[in-house]
Order: C-alpha cells, then structure tokens, then sequence
C-alpha cells in the first residue's frame, strides 16, 4: 500500500510530464538495419544532438540513404562483421527484424559494444536469458527499445501511478481502434499473430509497467479477422489478465477506417488517469482524485520522442554505471506475457500462465 497521498496541484502535473534526462557525454553510436523504421531512429538522434557515426545494412544503398538524409559524416557499411570491426561506435542500435537479430546482438557485445536491441527483442526466452547473461558476463549493456515508455502520455501515466497519486492500482484498459492495413503487401503480413506479437508487444510491456509490484497470474486472449480487412493477418484482438489483486483488458480493432481512437483508464485507491486522443501520438490526459482533477500539458509525440528517450535512459545508465530501466531481462517480463497470450489465442481462450510458453508459438 502506499503512503499519504501526495497532493494535487499544476506543479506537479508539470514535473511528471517532463522530458527525459540527457546524458552528459555523447557517446558515438552506430545503426545496424536502416529499414524503415531506423529513421524515426535517426530523426530522434539527430534531434537530440547525439552522435551517429556508423550506419549498416546488407542493402547498402538503404545506408546510405540514410547517411545522406540524417548524418553525413556517418560511416557507412554492409555487414555487420565489418562495422563492428572498423567502427569506432560504443553503442550500436540494431532493428533487424526479431529472426535476424540475435546474430548482430552477439557479436556486438563479444566486439565489446553496448547494445539497444529493437522490440519485441526474442521470439526465444531462453535465447534472450543466453543474450543477457552474456551481457553482464562482458561487463556491457544489453537493452530493448521498449519506446512506448517514453511516450509522452505513457511517460506520464507511468511517473503518476510510480509516484502513489492513483494510490494502488485496481484496473488498467487499453482499447485501440486504429488503422493497420498498411500492413497488406508488406513484410508485416508473414506475421501471423501481428497485432497480439508485433503489434502489442509495447502494450504487454506497459502493462507490466502501470502494475508495478504486481504479477499476472494468467492471460486469455483471443483473435478475429474483420470482415473488411485488407491484411492477411487477423486485427482483432482483445486479452484479459488476471493480476492477484487486479485485472487488465487489452483490445484492439486494427480494422477501423474512420474515427479512430486510443484510451487508456487507469484505477486505484485514490484516483483515476484517463489518457484519451485520436491516436497514440495525440492524447489528452486527466488525472482525478478526491481532491480536484489536472490535465497536464504533455509536450511532443511518441514517434519520434519515444526513440530519444530509450536511448537518452542507455546512456545515461552508462554514466550512473547502473542497469538501464529498459534492459533485456526487464523487457522480457513483457514477452512473458506476450507469448502466453498468443498460446491463448492458438488454443481457444484457454488461460496460459505467463512465463510457460518459452518460444513464440509462431515460432515453434
């Protein structure tokens, strides 16, 4: 249980909506993928000043599309082996897609680097524990770009229930009715649980997040095709969690054309958040409690300041010479979860405890 209640005033709504800490030092960091979404990466970089001097990817005019448009000083290179070798970069963010990462993971912690694996970091829990325990056996940094932490609105809700102004947390909702048949036609569309797996894998992580001490017991989730979907995998999605002393629901409609909407309701003992906007980039956030309601003035997005914020949190980890709050281990209790809940949803709604299912069943 929490303490007093702190009290409620603009100050403080101000204070929990700031913007994430800057390392002191610029360390040089290098970019292994430069798909589409290394340049919200870049973007992000770029903005806050930090230095990117190595870019690779095995379609080298993709890397050097991205030299030209962001850092053009930036080596540039096809092959990891060759980066790592050449590449005077301490930190190498890498956002191959989940089957191909592992390999560059690796071999940049065995060249010494520390490393920002992009999400969902494994589609094997026991390949991730393999991946961390090198880590710490090289004295490096291993952690997973869970940005969704750093979105504005999320960021917020996150500092509030931390700081004991809901008091202790009864329910956390997600409903989402989004867009994402820009799927079809895309790599994207292989991904057979894309909205439970790739999808959700920032919602599994948060969820765990806003729950703080507490820990799923299990998860029944469940999917459907919409009618008029235009991607092959299904974008329908809703799971239920089971928390000792709370619940969670999760649901999602990938299929929705007009009107979207993005909410977040958050209960406890002594208040209540609500996060609400058009989508995950525009969100109005209201915190009410026995002693008044605030709606704090959040300040940027979540593409691209998400990005800067897992990398501003490495670096600085490297600096306090202490475990990023996003590191490997951490992240992986989201995909815990996550593939417990796609095991729910191959065998009928059955509940699955999360932490059972070891590989992503897509995988198996």
């Amino acid at each position: 249980m929490h303490g007093p209640q702190p009290p409620l005033h603009a100050g403080e709504a101000l204070a929990l909506a700031r913007v994430p800490r800057e390392p002191r030092e610029r360390r040089p960091i290098a970019l292994i993928g430069c798909g589409g979404i290394a340049r919200h990466h870049l973007s992000a970089y770029r903005k806050a000043g930090y230095v990117v001097t190595a870019l690779c990817d095995q379609h080298v005019d993709r890397a050097e599309a991205c030299r030209i448009a962001f850092y053009p000083n930036a080596q540039v290179f096809e092959g990891a082996e060759a980066l790592l070798a050449s590449s005077d970069a301490e930190v190498v963010d890498i956002t191959t897609h989940p089957a191909d990462r592992a390999a560059p993971i690796e071999a940049a912690l065995r060249a010494g680097r520390h490393v920002l694996s992009q999400k969902p970091f494994v589609l094997d829990l026991d390949l991730g524990d393999r991946l961390a325990a090198l880590a710490d056996e090289r004295r490096r940094v291993l952690a997973v770009n869970q940005n969704g932490r750093w979105a504005p609105h999320f960021a917020y809700l996150r500092r509030a229930v931390a700081g004991g102004h809901v008091g202790t947390v009864s329910s956390v909702d997600f409903s989402l009715q989004f867009d994402h048949n820009w799927t079809a036609d895309t790599p994207f569309e292989a991904v057979r649980h894309l909205i439970l797996f790739d999808f959700a894998s920032h919602w599994w992580d948060l969820l765990l997040q806003l729950m703080g001490e507490h820990r799923p017991e299990s998860v029944s989730a469940a999917v459907r095709r919409s009618p008029a979907q235009r991607t092959r995998p299904p974008l329908l999605a809703h799971a239920i969690v089971d928390f000792p002393e709370a619940l969670a629901t999760l649901s999602f409609n990938g299929d929705t054309r007009h009107g979207p909407r993005d909410r977040t309701t958050i209960v406890g003992s002594d208040g209540t958040i609500v996060s609400e906007g058009p989508d995950y980039d525009e969100q109005r956030v209201r915190l009410t409690r026995g002693d008044g309601a605030l709606e704090p003035l959040l300040v940027g997005a979540w593409f691209d300041d998400g990005f800067h914020g897992a990398m501003a949190e490495l670096l600085c980890a490297l600096e306090d010479e202490r475990r990023p709050s996003h590191d490997a281990r951490d992240a992986m209790r989201g995909l815990e979860l996550c593939f417990a809940a796609v095991a729910s949803a191959d065998r009928g709604g059955l509940p699955v405890v999360p932490g059972s299912v070891r590989r992503l069943p897509d995988a198996a």
